[in-house]
């Protein structure tokens, strides 16, 4: 059946569910589980508009890289709670849907789960969303829940 299967995880209602049935989709097959957390770089102007804790790092993209790694760890513990043993979890920088199906490549994943809405922004409602981007462009099945 499958033996990597690949959960892109925002934290997100819709991105909860999606580990969950691809928890579960692990378990039944075996494979291994990866749950992969993104978060988008911001540019100097945008990084100068937020205002940060003085105890937090003054780089954006170094704060947006440590909340990215809580969610991957919190997406890692639901996966263990279902009862999937096999997990490894990663954060990636970069344009989501890219990062995606070049992780899911790179890694040689033979099946992405994902929620068919996340965390994203209005580009998302734009431009198309995540997942659809993510579903034209992989090589490998993916699984939208």
């Amino acid at each position: 059946m499958f033996t990597s299967i690949l959960a892109a995880f925002d934290g997100s209602e819709g991105a909860v569910a999606a580990l969950q049935k691809a928890a579960d989709l692990a378990k039944l097959s075996g494979a291994e589980l990866t749950v992969l957390t993104l978060y988008r770089h911001h540019s100097v102007l945008e990084g100068s508009m937020y205002v940060t804790d003085v105890e937090q790092p003054d780089n954006i993209d170094e704060i947006m890289r440590e909340r990215a790694k809580e969610i991957a760890e919190c997406g890692a513990s639901i996966a263990r709670e279902a009862g999937c043993e096999n997990i490894r979890a990663f954060v990636k920088g970069g344009p989501v849907a890219r990062t995606i199906i070049g992780f899911s490549q790179e890694h040689k994943n033979d099946l992405i789960v994902m929620g068919s809405r996340g965390l994203g922004s209005i580009e998302g409602y734009l431009l198309g969303s995540v997942s659809h981007k993510v579903t034209s462009l992989s090589q490998c099945p993916v699984l939208v829940v």
